[in-house]
């Protein structure tokens, strides 16, 4: 098991900007408005070439009126007990609260190295400042400016030394990464905790509750691979504020670089042109995709065809690429979620498959030769070889005599076939013709 440090504090301490110091880029939001981060988070740094994982925790307040607080401190203390060093982060600029000395006894109850860190202390008076904070009975704490990363050098000195071990493990090191994308409300990380079958992500009734994009290891019924919970992405008209600006290019970030993105659809309200947005953007990406029809149960007098008529409206509003799994789920009630994995990954497999040159042209030859693209202007296209590029997702060149002559209707019909003879749904397929 590799170390885990989890930094803990009160809201707006500065946690959040530690958290993307250690990882040396902007993984986390980080805004002056209180409460931003919500979920953990997850990241991986190194000190002095060892490795070790990082957390980033919400706010921890006592009596508020905030409703998402309860959840927030589940998540603090999942966190607390995962980790094997704590750092608790405090500001200088407010002094000591009833609140840190309660967050410090139970940090104390812990049992665990906690590293007591006064944070935005940029001078010899701020340092002065800080010596209130041995009124938590400690024999020492680290004074540091997470915003420019002034002292970080001598925590992150001690509590690398006190690891008890050095031997790092990426748990998600060559794994396929799924993510799950939508409108804000849908069920994503409601879908997540059930995936999961624990409370991983805080889930509400409020739109935009989950802020960041939160990735966790799924490993269960034979698979293996990344679950990426992503923030509720609205049209740009609809994003005013800056904090769901940051949101949604996270959640694009993360339809980048995943493999398969599953588009998550409310039922009641049916595919609307965002989710068409985000439709576009997994496909230009050349991502495999999945569409989930979630709170199916709400659904009311449904018939025989009612999934079918849905699921046909979908397919006539996407266009072209109608090769996609469509499913209908209830991530609340668990019905068919476990179909979801199953389908992603097999999404995921037809997005890696590679098909050999030899049974390629096998194939797909004799096809064309039996309909071969029209003749133009007297001028006859022959296409003589054709083979998969090396690239991540499928790509196939066609080499002929004339390709200009081919036009993007025989494109099509040459990518139905392929999907045809070889199975690559859920994935967009990328086809060239070239000059032989």
């Amino acid at each position: 098991m590799s170390n885990i440090v989890a930094i803990v504090g009160r809201p707006n301490v500065g946690k959040s900007t530690l958290f993307n110091r250690f990882l040396e880029r902007r993984e986390a939001i980080v805004d002056s408005t209180s409460g931003v981060t919500r979920d953990r988070h997850y990241g991986k740094s190194d000190w002095n070439g060892v490795e070790f994982t990082v957390i980033d925790t919400g706010g921890y307040e006592v009596n508020t009126d905030d409703i998402f607080q309860e959840e927030i401190s589940k998540q603090v203390q999942l966190a607390i007990d995962e980790a094997t060093s704590i750092i608790f982060m405090l500001n200088v600029d407010e002094g000591l609260t009833d609140t840190d000395q309660e967050i410090h006894e139970m940090l104390r109850r812990s049992n665990k190295p906690v590293y007591v860190t006064v944070n935005k202390v940029d001078s010899a008076t701020e340092e002065l400042a800080a010596t209130e904070f041995y009124q938590l009975g400690i024999e020492k704490y680290y004074t540091l400016s997470s915003a420019t990363g002034s002292g970080t050098g001598e925590l992150l000195d001690d509590i690398v030394n006190e690891f008890p071990t050095t031997e790092y493990k990426d748990p998600f090191e060559g794994l396929p990464k799924i993510t799950i994308a939508g409108r804000p409300n849908v069920g994503k990380s409601t879908l997540t905790n059930a995936l999961l079958d624990v409370e991983r992500n805080i889930v509400t009734d409020i739109a935009g509750t989950t802020r960041d994009s939160i990735e966790t290891l799924y490993n269960k019924f034979g698979h293996e691979f990344v679950l990426v919970d992503t923030a509720g992405m609205r049209r740009k008209a609809k994003v005013k504020e800056d904090l769901e600006f940051y949101s949604v290019m996270r959640s694009i970030r993360s339809i980048e670089y995943s493999d398969v993105v599953i588009i998550m659809v409310d039922a009641t309200l049916g595919w609307e042109s965002q989710d068409m947005n985000i439709f576009g953007l997994a496909q230009k990406n050349r991502k495999g995709i999945v569409i989930v029809v979630n709170k199916w149960d709400l659904v009311e007098d449904k018939k025989t065809n009612t999934a079918l008529d849905f699921e046909n409206q979908i397919k006539e509003r996407i266009g072209q690429f109608t090769d996609i799994p469509i499913l209908f789920v209830s991530a609340l009630t668990k019905q068919r979620i476990l179909r979801t994995v199953e389908v992603a990954m097999e999404v995921y497999e037809n997005r890696a498959k590679k098909i050999k040159t030899s049974k390629l042209n096998e194939v797909m030859l004799p096809i064309f030769e039996h309909t071969p693209p029209p003749a133009i202007k007297g001028k006859y296209v022959k296409i003589k070889y054709c083979v998969q590029l090396p690239t991540p997702s499928p790509q196939f060149v066609f080499f002929c005599n004339l390709p200009q002559y081919v036009k993007e209707s025989y494109k099509r019909f040459t990518e139905n076939q392929l999907r045809k003879q070889f199975g690559f749904t859920g994935v967009p397929i990328e086809i060239y013709f070239r000059q032989k």
